[in-house]
């Protein structure tokens, strides 16, 4: 349940911290955050997927996971996605049932978008895990700029209020009814206007990314 910090000045870090909690009940559902103990076979089999992820070797380098964490969360990527990748209409459809009281269409169109980093429609087993590794143990640096890329939504390297607009629209859409007291219409637009007062430091109606983090860090 949403409370009055809704209304509050911080309010441009809750994009932020929704990311991140979106983003842990998508990977509960596709039972990769669970971690287990349990021997793990070597052999991944990824011959019986159309897919082939890279070698294990290479993500271990690139990412901040283990050799046996790799192999965990790809024998559930690959239970949950036998294809090996994951298109928007299956991200839509998990958020769809952790948020039944909203509309998370949109917010999962864009977070589809942050995760496909190579923009082809659909995301990898490669691309889940560079974007779970900043999500769980990046710095906040890296953190930072994963979200900032989220705003970015047309990628050309500045946050725009229409962007963030949109953002926090989708937010709201998402969070539906369960936020106490309830949202004034013209709310997010509000919350916009507070987001570039603060982060537009130059005041040319556009946030970069150096802006956005100086500005989140303090």
């Amino acid at each position: 349940m949403l409370t009055l910090e809704w209304e509050s000045e911080g309010l441009q870090t809750v994009g932020i911290v929704v990311i991140i909690f979106a983003s842990l009940k998508l990977l509960h559902l596709l039972g990769l955050i669970d971690f287990s103990e349990d021997t793990v076979e070597d052999e991944m089999e990824m011959a019986t997927v159309r897919h082939r992820p890279e070698a294990l070797e290479l993500l271990e380098a690139q990412s901040k996971f283990t050799k046996k964490e790799l192999q965990i969360l790809y024998r559930g990527f690959k239970n949950e996605c036998p294809s090996g990748v994951v298109n928007e209409d299956t991200f839509k459809e998990i958020y769809s049932q952790f948020f039944p009281q909203g509309d998370s269409t949109t917010y999962a169109h864009f977070l589809f978008n942050a995760f496909d980093t190579d923009h082809n429609g659909s995301v990898s087993f490669e691309d889940f895990v560079m974007g779970l590794s900043i999500l769980l143990r990046g710095t906040v640096q890296e953190k930072l700029n994963w979200a900032f890329n989220l705003y970015d939504i047309n990628k050309d390297g500045y946050i725009t209020k229409e962007e963030m607009l949109d953002i926090m629209k989708a937010i709201y859409d998402m969070m539906g009814k369960c936020t106490y007291p309830v949202l004034k219409e013209d709310a997010p637009r509000q919350h916009v206007e507070t987001f570039f007062q603060k982060m537009d430091k130059n005041k040319d109606g556009v946030v970069t990314i150096d802006e956005f983090i100086e500005s989140c860090q303090k």
